[in-house]
């Protein structure tokens, strides 16, 4: 699946491009006006290979959930069971990622791929449970090439399925212990030190701050480097990742392959992505990154990989919540390239 999947992947369309560029040029405004969002709205008619696209509403967000092996080294203070606990939460609506999504008319799936409890079947929940939970990656391998394999096909097929009725993807996540890994993959992609790259997460102390870049530190020792082969890239992730992190990385290969933007989140979703483009560099061509995190790891990320975020709200939740407040800016563009008259169709003249 994941080779069919990746071999599927085109690169956006460049004359959609360049038409949906000309239009924008066209349009009842000074050319270049609305910034960062043309460069949105062009984005998407590549994507779509059609100038205008579609408005990416209504979106659906999936939440991958999973536990680490790694919070038995003492990274984080929160008690592994709360990730069960968000997902009844988030299936109960209770969470920020549903009120957020409520406000703009989203869906939220929540997709088990490797909780550390046994859930029950629920309405929005998708079990793609590949284990429960990772090992500890301060002492070995996160999970096996086999596993993670699983991990990120799961993945394509939620990011396959959901695409055949949604026009956006949301990446979303939940999994205590999460940042470590991310803090991993993003130095063992980028180069970056454990001590630039690793955060506080939901907010640890100095002590605990210092535990991490420890823990993080002795992971990315065993691996090499910024991967170039799609093979090393699974195996990078493989030791140091986690299974919500192999699914995103699946995600965002699959919505490239049916041709659907995907709106990135997060600290989490920004080293998935890095695994992503490991993977499959093109599949990057459809990911708009929804905002900047305070990990710093996320900056690092998203600097690696050419991403412009779209807010910088100084958020550190994940769930999807960041991306989803993006998602107005992002149908806005869409919206006005299809909608708003140029200088010759509303009768305005133009400037001398």
């Amino acid at each position: 699946m994941l080779g069919d999947t990746i071999d599927a992947v085109v690169p956006r369309d460049a004359a959609a491009e360049r038409v949906a560029r000309e239009r924008l040029d066209r349009m009842t405004k000074p050319p270049g006006s609305l910034g960062v969002l043309e460069d949105v709205a062009a984005q998407l008619a590549g994507i779509a290979g059609s100038c205008p696209a579609p408005l990416p509403v209504p979106a659906v967000v999936a939440v991958f959930a999973a536990d680490h092996g790694v919070h038995a080294q003492g990274v984080t203070p929160w008690p592994q069971e709360v990730t069960a606990q968000m997902v009844a939460n988030f299936l109960a609506g209770g969470a920020v990622v549903n009120a957020f999504a409520a406000e703009l008319g989203a869906e939220v799936v929540v997709v088990d791929v490797g909780v550390a409890a046994t859930l029950d079947p629920a309405d929005g929940l998708m079990d793609r449970k590949v284990r429960p939970g990772t090992a500890d990656l301060a002492e070995g391998p996160a999970m096996t090439l086999d596993e993670a394999r699983q991990a990120v096909e799961a993945g394509i097929e939620v990011a396959t399925r959901l695409a055949t009725a949604s026009p956006c993807l949301i990446t979303g996540d939940m999994g205590i212990a999460n940042t470590t890994a991310s803090a991993a993959l993003v130095c063992a992609f980028t180069g970056a030190a454990p001590a630039a790259a690793t955060g506080r997460g939901t907010g640890v102390d100095d002590p605990t701050l210092a535990r991490k870049v420890e823990v993080v530190t002795r992971a990315v020792g065993r691996v090499p480097t910024r991967p170039s082969t799609p093979a090393a890239a699974l195996a990078v992730l493989a030791e140091v990742g986690g299974l919500e992190h192999a699914a995103l990385a699946g995600f965002i290969i699959a919505a490239a392959a049916a041709r659907v933007p995907v709106l990135l989140d997060g600290a989490i979703a920004g080293s998935a992505a890095l695994v992503a483009a490991g993977l499959c560099p093109t599949a990057l061509e459809y990911a708009l990154a929804g905002h900047t995190s305070v990990e710093p790891g996320h900056t690092i990320a998203l600097q690696s990989l050419g991403l412009r975020p779209l807010l910088g709200l100084d958020l550190r939740l994940g769930e999807g919540t960041g991306a989803l407040l993006a998602l107005p800016l992002v149908a806005s563009a869409a919206r006005a390239l299809r909608d708003v008259a140029t200088f010759d169709s509303a009768g305005v003249t133009e400037k001398g």
